[in-house]
């Protein structure tokens, strides 16, 4: 699709028959076109032909805002001021969705446009038929020239664009500002959304990560791809990155790319809220973009659901399909294949047909130990012989053809007992598939993938190749601080000097506070807001000692609601009621947060206490693997805002035992020494 709809100089637009232009938009909509759509341009053509007759600059109509998936009504290049206007022709009201929806058109075109990164960018929202705003012209409290969002009827737009070039003209030639280069940092939520209603990984991304690109990464996995097909081989390849640098927008991105080539790709998580999260965001935008398609056909939400589950599972429903086929009781450590099964599977349609799988998170994935346990509790399974590595392998190895397993690895991101981590698919590789190609990232060889033993692993695998394309090194999650991954890295490890110098190199993009109120924390999310961006509180899950604070880490919060729905729905993450954990977040983002900091990890003696919270006391940690999971729990927590994060640590009370100051105050003097502002 274009990046536009009609362009032109205000000169030629308001000189052109209005139909001519008219007739431009329709052809160049995908869309078949509604009398409401044809009569909405009508006005806007008649009405901006009729105001513009002594400007000069340039008019679009329909700029596309991928990240977003929408388009902007119309942009008025004017004196080196950038106008988004969004029409809501014959409304009578200025609703506040709309007024988000032409907020976020603006910061999106500030953030991520690159001609527009130093003009000043004004949000225009016209309702046609509304009374006379007493709307302020301001900047918001941002000092990057973006304004409050103004709101106007179409009488008073003329005196609202004469108002703004009168102030903050500037003599720049914005001839070319169309054709600038476009490069966003979408949510999770916005990428899976724009993948899936056909943008390109580049429509909605940065081309830029440590000099290797998303969509190389995405290319040398199609290479892997084709190149097994081509030769019926299995190949199974790992994607290294940290927290934030696209690795789930790269699963995403092969399991489009192969869907739309025929190929069957499944993308597969054990992360059950990223999973319902993504699959509702997508069935939710699968269903407006239908809608709009075809107004007379009225298409489900049920309908859409449904064949979004085609396209994105929850990796246990995959595992149990495999498990289904195989023979019952288990003898002498050996799977086998019912046939009678699978010919039943083969009837209903029931079986895996995917040539391709994706697994992100694969460092998740279970032990032996984990998965044989929960299958004797909850299906009846004695003595299962693998871990979920190996038996994830093992059922796409039974295809006779072709496969291929994309494993995306996060580093020093296991959070739960029970989890084996990458070392586990790579001694499974070793010791019962070591006929299929291995594809590594050079950077697995690193402690946090595989403990530092990989060489051992595979140092008799002569299938191996190293690839540097397979790993991100970049986080896109913020684009205002790509060095914030090393920042959180450096607290937790007690780094004090390197995590001052990295803090000084951040602050300014990206603001990290501290505060030992949790109201203040609430009061500077709802300051930082704009439009339609995203906040929430944030703790760990073994945060038991905030119950006092009304937060209490027992009542999960409903993760669909809590990342999808707005500020009306208590449910929602904007209402600042519900908390959410490291488990409802992993692999999703925010643009603001708030952690609250209980005593479960807090300081002592210049290092890093490690507690849990039983009966009525905190105990010591001993473990040295769930401290580890501890400090990954933080670091999840730590690396989930896109923009900037306020970090609260409660006072304690001398009163209650179990919140006694001392838990706290170390932590917070630490956070202060390494150069965080206190408000």
């Amino acid at each position: 699709m274009n990046r536009y709809f009609y362009a032109d100089t205000i000169e030629n637009f308001i000189n052109s028959d209005p139909n001519y232009v008219l007739g431009t938009l329709v052809r160049n909509s995908p869309f078949d076109i509604t009398d409401l759509q044809r009569n909405a341009w009508e006005e806007e053509i008649n009405l901006l032909s009729s105001i513009l007759q002594n400007e000069k600059g340039q008019i679009i109509f329909e700029y596309d805002i991928p990240r977003l998936g929408k388009r902007i009504d119309v942009v008025l290049l004017i004196s080196g001021i950038v106008y988004a206007l969004e029409f809501k022709v014959n409304s009578t009201e200025y609703l506040r969705q709309d007024i988000e929806q032409v907020w976020d058109y603006a910061l999106d075109l500030k953030n991520f446009h690159e001609a527009s990164h130093n003009l000043t960018v004004v949000p225009i929202l016209i309702a046609t038929n509304a009374k006379d705003s007493s709307q302020v012209q301001q900047f918001s409290h941002y000092d990057d020239l973006v304004f409050e969002p103004i709101l106007c009827n179409a009488g008073e737009l003329s005196n609202v664009i004469q108002k703004i070039k009168a102030q903050h003209a500037v003599n720049i030639d914005l001839s070319d500002w169309k054709n600038s280069r476009y490069k966003p940092t979408p949510t999770i939520i916005q990428a899976a959304s724009s993948l899936y209603l056909n943008h390109s990984v580049k429509d909605i991304t940065r081309t830029e990560a440590s000099g290797q690109s998303l969509q190389q990464t995405t290319d040398f996995i199609s290479q892997i791809i084709q190149y097994s097909r081509d030769n019926h081989e299995k190949s199974i390849c790992f994607v290294t990155g940290v927290p934030g640098a696209g690795k789930t927008l790269v699963g995403l991105n092969v399991a489009v790319q192969q869907f739309n080539q025929g190929d069957l790709a499944v993308y597969l998580s054990g992360n059950q809220p990223l999973v319902d999260v993504l699959t509702e965001a997508l069935a939710r935008d699968k269903k407006r973009q239908e809608n709009e398609k075809n107004p007379e056909k009225h298409y489900t939400l049920t309908e859409a659901r449904r064949n979004v589950k085609s396209f994105i599972q929850i990796v246990h429903h995959y595992r149990n399909t495999s498990l289904s086929k195989i023979k019952t009781p288990i003898r002498d450590g050996i799977l086998e294949i019912d046939q009678a099964k699978v010919k039943k599977h083969q009837e209903d349609g029931y079986s895996e047909v995917e040539h391709v799988a994706i697994f992100d998170e694969a460092q998740r994935a279970w032990t032996q130990q984990q998965l044989a346990n929960w299958l004797s509790r909850k299906q009846g399974i004695k003595d299962f012989p693998m871990s979920e590595p190996e038996f994830l392998i093992w059922s796409l190895d039974l295809r006779e053809d072709w496969a291929v397993i994309i494993c995306l690895v996060g580093g020093g991101q296991e959070i739960n007992t029970g989890e084996a981590g990458i070392s586990e698919w790579l001694r499974a590789i070793n010791s019962s598939f070591s006929n299929w190609n291995v594809f590594i990232s050079d950077k697995l060889r690193d402690k946090e993938y595989a403990t530092g033993e990989i060489d051992k692993l595979l140092e008799n695998n002569s299938h191996v190749r190293k690839k540097s394309d397979l790993h991100l090194a970049v986080s896109m999650r913020s684009f205002r601080a790509e060095q914030l991954s090393e920042f959180v890295h450096a607290l937790l490890a007690s780094n004090v000097d390197e995590a001052k110098r990295l803090y000084e190199s951040l602050k300014e993009r990206y603001p990290i506070v501290l505060t030992r109120s949790l109201d203040k924390a609430k009061a500077w999310l709802k300051q930082q807001k704009r439009g339609s961006e995203r906040y929430g509180m944030l703790v760990s899950s073994q945060a038991q000692r905030l119950r006092p604070l009304s937060i209490d880490v027992r009542c999960k919060p409903d993760t669909v609601h809590w990342f999808l729905d707005d500020i009306d729905d208590i449910r929602s993450s904007l209402f600042l009621e519900d908390a959410a954990s490291e488990f409802d977040v992993q692999g999703l983002e925010l643009d603001w947060t708030c952690i609250v900091w209980d005593g479960d990890l807090r300081r002592e003696n210049n290092s890093w206490g490690n507690y849990s919270f039983t009966g009525n006391k905190w105990q010591n940690i001993r473990s040295e693997e769930r401290k580890s999971y501890q400090i990954n729990a933080y670091r999840v927590l730590l690396t989930r805002a896109r923009q900037g994060m306020i970090i609260c640590v409660p006072e304690g009370n001398p009163e209650d035992s179990t919140r006694n100051p001392k838990y706290y105050d170390g932590t917070f003097n630490y956070l202060r020494s390494i150069g965080l502002e206190e408000i």
